[in-house]
C-alpha cells in the first residue's frame, strides 16, 4: 500500500507471507480470514499508537510518581508527550504531512481548553510552570492524540467515501459546531440541532476501507458514534486517574454520563474537516481499479517479504497477457542491423 512507513510495511509483509503459503482451499480460507482479523486489529492499534501512550503516561504518572516529587506530575506529562510526539516524528513513525493536522488539533484543542477551564467546565489539579492559565500545556496532546489516531487511519486503510458531502459544507457545519461550544454558555445551546445537522449530511455517505486484501463498506455515521464511543472510554480513563475532573466528581468519581457522547461526536465532525483538509476524501475504486490496485500492491507486498509468489509472477506472463514473442530462427547474434 502506497505511503506506508517501514514499520507499518512489515505488518502488511509479515501478513502476506502467511496469506502465500500452500495449504488446501478451506484452511486457505480460514487462515485468510483470521489474518484480516488480526491484520485490523494490529493496524487499529498502530493508529493509536499515541492516544495509547499518552493514555498510559497519564495512568502511569498518577498512579507511581510521587506527589511531591520536585517536578510536578503535570509537567512531566507535558515533558513525556513532547519526548513521545518528537520521536514519532524523528522515527518517521508520523509524516510531516500528517504532522500539520496534529498540530491544529492541538491548537484547536487548547483554545478550547482555556475557555472550558475557565467557565468551570471541568478542572485540572494545579501545579507547575509548563501550563497557560489553568490549563497545562499536556491537554493540547490529548487532542492531538484524536488527530494522530484520525490521520493515520486515512493513510493504513485507505479510506475512500461514496456521496461525500462538499468539504466546504463539512467546514462550514464544522465552525458552526466549534461555535458552539461556547457560545451555548451564553445562548441557546444548539447542539441536538448540529447533532441533526450532521446526521444529514452525511446519511447517505459510505465509507470503504481495505485492511489486507479485504475492502469493508460502512456508513460514515457509524464510524462517528464508534470513535466518539472510545473517546468517552478514554474520558472515563482520564477522570478517574484525575488528570481532569468534572466538577460533579469533585467530591467522588463517577462515570462520565452517556450523554457526553454527543459532543464526542460533533468533535467527529470538526476532526474530520481537519483532516480532510489534508486528504481529500477520494471515491471507491471501480471493481476493475480495485482489483488491479490490490494485484499491484499485493505483488509488490509479497516480492519486498520474499514470497516465492512473487518471484512466480514475475517469471510468468500474467493471465489474459500474450506471452513474449520468441526470436525468429537466425535472426539472434546474426549482427544484421538497420
Amino acid at each position: 500500500m502506497a505511503g506506508l512507513t517501514s514499520v507499518e510495511r512489515i505488518i502488511d509483509a509479515a501478513a502476506h507471507r502467511i496469506l502465500d503459503r500452500p495449504g488446501r482451499p478451506a484452511l486457505s480460507r480460514v487462515r485468510g480470514a483470521l489474518v484480516e482479523i488480526l491484520v485490523f486489529g494490529a493496524k487499529q492499534a498502530w493508529a493509536a499508537l499515541f492516544g495509547g501512550i499518552m493514555l498510559a503516561v497519564l495512568v502511569g504518572t498518577e498512579l507511581w510518581y510521587p506527589d511531591h516529587a520536585a517536578l510536578d506530575r503535570n509537567d512531566l506529562r507535558t515533558i513525556l508527550a513532547v519526548l513521545v510526539q518528537v520521536c514519532m516524528v524523528l522515527g518517521r513513525l508520523e509524516t510531516l504531512r500528517e504532522l500539520r493536522v496534529i498540530i491544529l488539533f492541538h491548537v484547536v484543542g487548547t483554545v478550547m481548553e482555556l475557555f472550558k477551564t475557565d467557565v468551570g467546565s471541568w478542572i485540572y489539579p494545579p501545579g507547575g510552570v509548563l501550563h497557560i492559565a489553568n490549563v497545562p500545556l499536556f491537554s493540547g496532546f490529548m487532542y492531538a492524540a484524536v488527530g494522530s489516531y484520525l490521520v493515520r487511519v486515512f493513510r493504513l486503510f485507505d479510506l475512500r467515501f461514496d456521496r461525500y458531502p462538499p468539504r466546504w459544507v463539512g467546514g462550514v457545519l464544522a465552525a458552526l459546531i466549534y461555535v458552539n461550544f461556547f457560545s451555548h454558555h451564553w445562548i441557546i445551546d444548539l447542539r441536538w440541532l448540529l447533532i441533526a445537522a450532521v446526521v444529514t449530511l452525511f446519511w447517505v455517505t459510505s465509507m470503504e476501507f481495505r485492511i489486507l486484501r479485504v475492502r469493508v463498506r460502512m456508513p460514515l455515521l457509524a464510524a462517528f458514534v464508534g470513535v466518539a464511543f472510545v473517546i468517552w472510554i478514554a474520558e472515563n480513563v482520564g477522570t478517574a486517574s484525575g488528570t481532569w475532573l468534572y466538577p460533579s466528581q469533585l467530591h467522588g468519581w463517577h462515570p462520565v454520563p452517556i450523554s457526553k457522547m454527543g459532543s464526542w461526536f460533533l468533535l467527529m465532525m470538526i476532526s474530520v474537516a481537519l483532516v480532510t483538509w489534508v486528504y481529500p476524501p477520494q471515491p471507491p475504486d471501480l471493481p476493475e481499479e480495485a482489483a488491479e490496485q490490490d494485484a499491484r500492491e499485493g505483488l509488490s507486498e509479497a516480492r519486498d517479504a520474499g514470497s516465492p509468489a512473487a518471484s512466480a509472477s514475475t517469471a510468468a506472463p500474467a493471465a489474459g497477457e500474450p506471452a513474449p514473442e520468441r526470436p525468429a530462427e537466425g535472426a539472434a547474434g546474426t549482427g544484421a542491423g538497420p
